[in-house]
């Protein structure tokens, strides 16, 4: 006791079993105040019975139902009061003093698990304490309460000095209690003692970390009046999640240790507490708990120090009911979106389970699955490539089947035409002269030989043969990509088949391309074979480039006989040509103009069949892959060496495990609704 007690009377009065502090009286009415105090003194309970039990206890009830449901495994947070304190801070004291027990002391870590104190008010005035953990519930007398927690602390996190994330529940029902559930953490410590692990710090962080984090908790966080509020580790962790402190709350214990500075600490809250400042004195020894609330009543009505601090911040009391009035604003705030996640939660699990397939329990069952399997594709498949609907891969669009075949097209129709073997302008006419030079024979002069013609058009062709072939390539090439692609997707969840399915899907289309390969060479082969259009454009063409043959023809002679100082002639259509190669050739110019003309004209025309008959072939496989030949992977699965439909009937086990898992958070959601429905209609109830 603080040698102020001796000083200064005062009296105390009991309102619903919370001690009130009433204002000190005269000095000199000293003797006669400790008279009547020792004449008419009421037995002290324990600090509070909320006013608020009848309304609060059935919404803790749920909220502590939730978490004996592990609901925040499924991503529902709850709204939490978490106590947290550097080492030797006072936790266990205050904790001990709101419950009216005594709980386990220690030099150092004396709390290795998150212990979640229920605390019940009870009526009857045999106090009920039990112990949840590791699926029990142990009943514990009041007497034993610390060997059955040290118990059952060693049994979780092992003996010794190590910690664990694996919590422990204590829940006290007893006559005065406030109805409160807080989850007490391990104090922190930077330093390991003997048995610790090294990195005890971390562990402790992580744990202190994952609690306070959520902002559904609230951060009772237990300061020490002896220490420099700004230096405590606590203080730095809830800063990081809380920065502001909105959502923490601070008891300042040890208060008649070091009673000149707290009133300025509290006054100017340097650490940004929130919700405010509750100081306390710390239950010494083998005080009763009735004696050290008068104590700590006389103590802040009497010290010239503490008596400054205004009366709502001191005293278990008023912690206590502090405390019940903010875990009543917070669960009120959280219910209504805890009951939104959950139903949400709830319908997700249920829509992914029913997306899930079914298990198969006979051939027929498996056959008709893999009929669907293929349906689907084809579907998917006729999206991609024939109709260019991307709703299935919106991002993905190296899938935009349409849209990448027409590119590819593009760029080989660019390729045939920049090819060097489609520039008439290199070595002009000097392929025409030679091959009219190889064709001379007995006849009428001035007949362009038809055999120099298809000479010419067969070397062109040749040179540019690659290109389609090259091109087709491509073009299979992602087409497998594509339909792989779509069958795996389609056949994901039956793992069994994926490997027989990807290899049919590649022999299919190995089998295709290589039909295609075939045509493809035949359209090649074919320009080869005759020179024939019924395309207008050519002779309208060829006679537009004849109309220059005479001035060519005069220019070149005029050229190279020196005339114009230059051996290069402008032909329209061509641009500038070299002709001083065609010197020795005056008597063949006017057949070899004629022939390269008809060369040019044509050439147009074979280049545009060529990407017409590509494109048009390339349209028909598709066609035909997408809704005949994509048919043939049942057969090939259903052959000898295709591995059978037999192997569907084996479950996946990541989908045996995700369907077991999926009925486990549905069966733990649809309690956990069942909870909060209950606790609404019952709050609607308040409000008719």
């Amino acid at each position: 006791m603080s040698e102020y007690d001796d000083d200064v009377a005062s009296r105390l009065l009991m309102v619903n079993g919370m001690v009130i502090y009433d204002e000190p009286r005269p000095l000199a009415s000293h003797a006669l105040m400790a008279q009547e105090e020792e004449e008419e003194e009421v037995p002290v309970q324990a600090p509070i019975i909320s006013q608020y039990n009848h309304q609060i206890r059935p919404l803790l009830d749920a909220i502590d139902r939730l978490r004996l449901l592990n609901v925040m495994k499924e991503g529902i947070q709850l709204p939490t009061i978490v106590v947290v304190g550097d080492q030797s801070s006072g936790k266990s004291s205050v904790l001990e003093s709101l419950a009216g027990i005594s709980l386990p002391r220690s030099q150092g870590i004396c709390t290795r698990v998150p212990l979640i104190m229920r605390l019940q008010s009870h009526q009857d005035p045999t106090p009920e304490l039990h112990l949840e953990y590791s699926g029990k519930k142990v009943p514990v007398e009041e007497s034993h309460i610390e060997a059955a927690i040290n118990l059952a602390t060693d049994e979780i996190a092992g003996h010794g000095k190590g910690i664990s994330n694996t919590p422990l529940t204590l829940v006290v029902k007893k006559d005065g209690v406030p109805d409160l559930t807080m989850v007490d953490l391990p104090g922190i410590t930077r330093v390991p003692v003997h048995g610790q692990p090294e990195n005890i710090y971390e562990q402790i962080r992580d744990i202190i970390m994952e609690y306070i984090t959520p902002e559904e908790s609230i951060i009772l966080n237990v300061l020490s009046a002896t220490v420099d509020f700004s230096t405590c580790e606590s203080i730095r962790m809830s800063q990081l999640v809380d920065k502001a402190g909105q959502r923490t709350l601070a008891v300042v214990t040890k208060s008649d240790r070091a009673p000149e500075e707290i009133f300025e600490k509290v006054s100017a809250d340097d650490v940004s507490i929130g919700l405010g400042y509750v100081c306390v004195r710390n239950r010494i020894g083998d005080e009763s708990y009735e004696d050290a609330r008068r104590k700590e009543a006389r103590l802040f009505q009497t010290n010239p120090h503490l008596s400054r601090i205004d009366k709502s911040m001191v005293g278990v009391p008023v912690l206590a009911q502090k405390l019940v009035e903010i875990q009543e604003r917070i669960i009120g705030r959280c219910l209504p979106v805890m009951v939104k996640n959950i139903s949400e939660k709830l319908n997700a699990s249920v829509s992914e389970l029913e997306k899930l397939p079914k298990a198969l329990t006979s051939v027929a069952d498996a056959m008709a699955a893999f009929m669907r399997i293929i349906g689907a594709a084809k579907e998917s498949l006729r999206k991609l490539l024939l109709r260019g609907e991307f709703d299935e891969f919106p991002d993905d669009h190296d899938k935009h089947g349409t849209a990448r075949l027409v590119e590819m097209l593009n760029h080989f129709s660019d390729d045939l035409h920049k090819c060097d073997q489609s520039d008439p302008t290199k070595d002009f006419l000097m392929e025409e002269i030679k091959v009219l030079e190889d064709a001379k024979g007995i006849g009428l002069p001035n007949f362009l030989p038809r055999n120099a013609f298809l000479r010419i058009l067969q070397r062109k062709v040749d040179q540019i043969s690659a290109i389609p072939t090259e091109f087709a390539e491509k073009i299979w090439d992602y087409i497998d990509k594509v339909v792989t692609s779509v069958m795996m997707r389609h056949s994901e969840v039956y793992y069994q088949i994926k490997a027989s399915t990807k290899r049919a899907a590649h022999n299919l289309i190995e089998k295709m391309r290589e039909q295609s390969m075939k045509r493809v060479k035949e359209i090649v082969q074919m320009e080869k074979m005759t020179d024939y259009t019924c395309n207008p454009d050519y002779t309208v063409e060829w006679k537009n480039l004849m109309t220059q043959q005479d001035t060519f023809v005069r220019t070149v002679k005029e050229a190279l006989n020196g005339y114009h100082g230059t051996t290069k002639v402008s032909l329209e259509g061509f641009g500038v040509i070299e002709v001083e190669h065609l010197r020795q050739y005056p008597n063949v110019l006017q057949q070899a103009f004629d022939l390269k003309m008809r060369m040019t004209a044509y050439w147009e025309i074979v280049v545009k069949r060529l990407v017409d008959s590509m494109a048009l072939h390339l349209q028909y496989s598709v066609h035909n892959l997408v809704n005949n030949e994509i048919e043939e992977i049942v057969n090939e699965l259903m052959g000898p060496d295709g591995g059978g439909i037999e192997r569907m009937l084996v479950e996946s086990p990541a989908i045996s495990g995700k369907r077991e898992k999926l009925k486990k958070s549905i069966k733990l959601l649809k309690e956990s609704n069942d909870v909060v429905a209950k606790i609404m209609d019952r709050i609607y109830g308040y409000d008719d």
